[in-house]
């Protein structure tokens, strides 16, 4: 595992994340990068991690400067629980301590459960990022956040109605964070610690263009008609991770533009 970091600085004592440090795992691009975005602007200092490119990971960094906070960028495997358990306490020490954790990173494999020519390796690989990876990072979170603790998973509209066809393995995942975030927020509750998912519905990333080729579909399938920004799922991580929200946790919020209406 490997960083890149940037020079601290202070933020206005007025932010309400001011004092704060906050990971973003896959904080490189979309709704992560957003979402790092975000915690920086309410005055949190943000680590983010990457799987592959370190380029767009210091292009976030430098944003997170400019905003004013001390940032950090460190490569990490989401599928790999050794190097996301060493990431969060890389991240705790190098920081001096964690406040928040945002699961963002994930992985998209889609295929329907009659394909007898089904990529299974690459199913295998999406359970390993999507849900070991989320679970890795709560548990090692767990051992390192104090009172006030925030920990908040990016979710997916898949995990409550499957829509379309071929996203089972998928949505399977997504359905299995809700699980045990639940279960977590009950076994942190006791501590001030807060465990949510917030799920999106169809976002305009590199990894879903608006533009796409089942853009159309996505569109007329909620009540907005139109794709979501990561900023605006970011705006309600953010929400989440703040102080407004100490008596929020075990909750599933919809940012999905009526998709579930």
């Amino acid at each position: 595992m490997s960083s890149t970091a940037g020079r601290p600085r202070s933020p206005s004592p007025s932010l309400p994340l001011d004092g704060k440090v906050a990971l973003v795992t896959g904080g490189s691009r979309g709704i992560g990068a957003a979402a790092a975005r975000a915690l920086a602007a309410e005055g949190a200092a943000v680590a983010i991690s990457y799987a592959a490119s370190a380029d767009k990971a210091q292009a976030v960094v430098a944003d997170l400067e400019r905003i004013g906070v001390r940032a950090a960028g460190y490569r990490a495997d989401q599928g790999d629980p050794r190097q996301v358990a060493d990431l969060v306490g890389t991240v705790a020490a190098d920081f001096g301590r964690l406040d928040i954790l945002v699961n963002s990173a994930a992985r998209f494999v889609g295929g329907t459960v009659d394909d007898a020519e089904a990529d299974l390796a690459a199913f295998d690989r999406q359970l390993a990022v999507n849900v070991g990876g989320v679970i890795t990072a709560i548990r090692a979170a767990a051992r390192v956040l104090g009172a006030g603790g925030r920990i908040i998973t990016v979710g997916s509209m898949q995990a409550t109605r499957a829509g379309f066809p071929g996203v089972a393995d998928y949505a399977s995942t997504k359905s299995a964070i809700i699980g045990y975030s639940r279960g977590a927020a009950r076994d942190l509750g006791p501590r001030g610690i807060t465990v949510n998912v917030v799920q999106p519905g169809s976002v305009a990333t590199d990894m879903n263009p608006a533009e796409g080729p089942f853009a159309d579909v996505q569109r007329a399938a909620n009540a907005m008609g139109r794709f979501g920004r990561p900023e605006e799922i970011a705006a309600g991580i953010a929400f989440l991770a703040g102080p407004g929200a100490s008596f929020i946790t075990g909750a599933v919020l919809d940012i999905d533009g009526g998709y579930l209406a």
